[in-house]
């Protein structure tokens, strides 16, 4: 077995449910994919830097980092500064979607790596 089949075994063990990963549906550039493998890592939750006329108190920052096959959003390539969505359950018979930008976004041998933030109360 070569390098790049190496690393191809390594992500689909990484990206398999019932290892690492959860299944999620994601919208990214106007496309809906469901029930894709996703890791997803919360980061961190911090206070976000306020100005002295900012009066949105309790407001924090939170940074993730998803993980996700190129293959499962049909090639694409999600950009920097665009809005990538992950759903998060339920909510009056409706699913409920967290909305992230990302910060950064790298493809290593089929994996997509994005750096996200949000903001939450």
């Amino acid at each position: 077995m070569g390098f790049k089949e190496q690393v191809a075994a390594d992500n689909a063990v990484f990206l398999n449910p019932e290892e690492f990963a959860d299944k999620h549906t994601v919208r990214y550039d106007g496309e809906t994919f469901y029930d894709i493998p996703v890791v997803l890592e919360q980061l961190k939750e911090s206070d976000r830097t306020v100005i002295q006329t900012d009066h949105a108190e309790g407001i924090y920052k939170v940074s993730a980092k998803a993980y996700l096959a190129q293959k499962d959003v049909d090639g694409a390539f999600p950009e920097r500064g665009c809005i990538f969505e992950i759903d998060n359950g339920e909510a009056l018979g409706a699913t409920f979607f967290d909305k992230y930008k990302i910060i950064t976004s790298t493809v290593e041998m089929g994996m997509i790596i994005l750096e996200l933030e949000r903001y939450d109360e």
